[in-house]
């Protein structure tokens, strides 16, 4: 078995291999017509349960031909112009370079005698991240394995800033249309079920500044700390900004963290013509950046930063094994000083290989593509009487549904789209998502994909609109 560790030895297999794993890929990829196949669960379930992991296939070729079956043919392509659901980008090749280039090395990004160079880039990456946030010169951060990661960790720094000796009495301050995270990261630091105090949200689906002024009041009055603001540039539902620079103004006023969760909203980072809808963000005590949904980086690939790097020492353990404090006193620049994750992959890689090759202005370019088809598919909503579209974007998504004239109620408009989705999902044809908007059941496309078209989003509609119709009453048990 040790031809199939990679090594000196090993590396004519291991190219081999790689490149026939390789082609099979593309050949799947070139032959993908649409986003899914439509396959269900119990027929995926049955040919994954009827492999015998006991008894290996010691051959790369039946390998590959066995995955294909349970895997490759069936699996919902993010690549293509159709995929229209949740924030999942296509990726970039530069980045799927790096990808393969940091499995194969396998650099831990815990400590410097693990990962060396890599422990530098990541460090780069981070001060050219915060730079252009406009964080400051003391700025620092760690990359981590996604939004959820990044925001419980910038709250977990809230949390002991606050420096207050009672859990009890600290509130979280968010958005009632903020990310699921926010009250998963409260739970997980210890708070109450009533630590995370939701602000109303305007018709435009972003924070009230007035609705936040009124609550931090109500937080003083009842001697309660709040322990962070947390603003969002761009919600998962909506795309929608928080208005930073009002929030800031508040935070300061009461002397609360701000923390800016652009986990979807980073990508205006790097965008020549939309920047400015992230003024304020430079005033934030931490934010969070999903390279993996705006940046076009495969999964996993985000980073939390700080203005102050003095505070990432909250998440900071020694072990003599690993990271002994004499190493901090000889500047050794361990990662795992600052990060929640001890063994951790060398995910900064694809970016640094996506800058080098395409360039900031190059992947915001990408961005504002799909910013701007945002933009035309509100305008097809907004001029189709079959549809009501909730609010303009100011990113990439689309929130809507179907008014068959057929329904005849509000909930019969509901399980018209429940249908139309779940008819759409089990065609294989289109992938579009759903949620809910004021107790009403809505569909969602999100638009990531620069080859996306304004006929791809008015053909979807059209099958959404025939599926609705057709929804027959009392089958959307059997439906779903």
């Amino acid at each position: 078995m040790r031809q199939h560790l990679l090594n000196d030895l090993t590396t004519e297999h291991y190219r081999r291999s790689v490149v026939e794993g390789v082609e099979r890929v593309a050949a799947q990829l070139a032959a993908t017509d649409r986003p899914f196949t439509g396959a269900t669960v119990d027929s995926l379930a049955s040919r994954v349960e009827r492999i015998d992991l006991d008894r290996p296939l010691h051959d790369t070729t039946a390998v590959l031909d066995e995955l294909e079956d349970v895997y490759l043919r069936d699996a919902v392509y993010f690549h293509h112009p159709r995929y229209l659901a949740h924030l999942n980008c296509p990726v970039v090749i530069p980045a799927v370079l790096g990808e393969a280039v940091l499995s194969a090395v396998n650099s831990s990004l815990d400590t410097w005698d693990q990962s060396a160079g890599g422990t530098l880039i990541e460090r780069r990456l981070i001060d050219w991240t915060a730079q252009r946030i406009g964080l400051g010169p003391a700025a620092d951060g760690v990359f981590t394995s996604g939004g959820t990661q990044s925001n419980l960790q910038a709250l977990l720094l809230a949390r002991e800033e606050a420096g207050t000796g009672s859990l009890a009495r600290l509130r979280i301050l968010a958005s009632e249309a903020s990310h699921f995270s926010v009250r998963k990261s409260a739970k997980l630091l210890g708070l109450g079920a009533d630590a995370v105090i939701p602000v109303p949200v305007g018709h435009d689906k972003r924070m009230q500044t007035l609705a936040l002024a009124h609550e931090l009041e109500r937080c003083r009055r009842d001697d309660l700390v709040p322990m962070a603001v947390v603003a969002t540039a761009g919600t998962t539902d909506f795309g929608s900004i928080d208005p930073l620079p009002g929030i800031a103004e508040l935070c300061t006023r009461f002397g609360t963290w701000l923390h800016v969760d652009a986990a979807y909203g980073c990508g205006l980072l790097l965008s020549p013509r939309r920047r400015g809808l992230l003024d304020g963000i430079e005033r934030a005590d931490s934010v969070t950046v999903d390279y993996h949904k705006s940046f076009f980086q495969p999964v996993s690939s985000s980073a939390v930063l700080v203005r102050d790097g003095a505070t990432l020492r909250h998440a900071t353990y020694h072990a003599e094994y690993l990271n002994p404090r004499r190493m901090a006193r000889e500047r050794i620049p361990n990662q795992v000083d600052k990060s929640l994750q001890t063994t951790r992959r060398f995910d900064a890689l694809k970016l640094w290989t996506t800058l080098r090759m395409m360039g900031a202005d190059g992947i915001g370019a990408l961005f504002d593509e799909v910013c701007d088809l945002a933009g035309e598919g509100w305008k097809l909503l907004a001029a189709d009487p079959r549809f009501d579209v909730v609010v303009e974007p100011q990113l990439s998504t689309l929130v809507f549904r179907c008014v068959p004239s057929s329904a005849a109620d509000p909930a019969g408009i509901d399980r018209a789209n429940l249908h139309a989705r779940n008819a759409l999902f089990a065609s294989g044809d289109a992938v579009v998502a759903s949620t809910e908007v004021d107790g009403r059941h809505y569909l969602k496309f999100t638009l990531l994909n620069p080859e996306t078209t304004t006929d791809d989003i008015a053909a979807v509609l059209e099958l959404i609109a025939r599926h609705a119709g057709q929804y027959p009453g009392e089958s959307l048990d059997r439906a779903s």
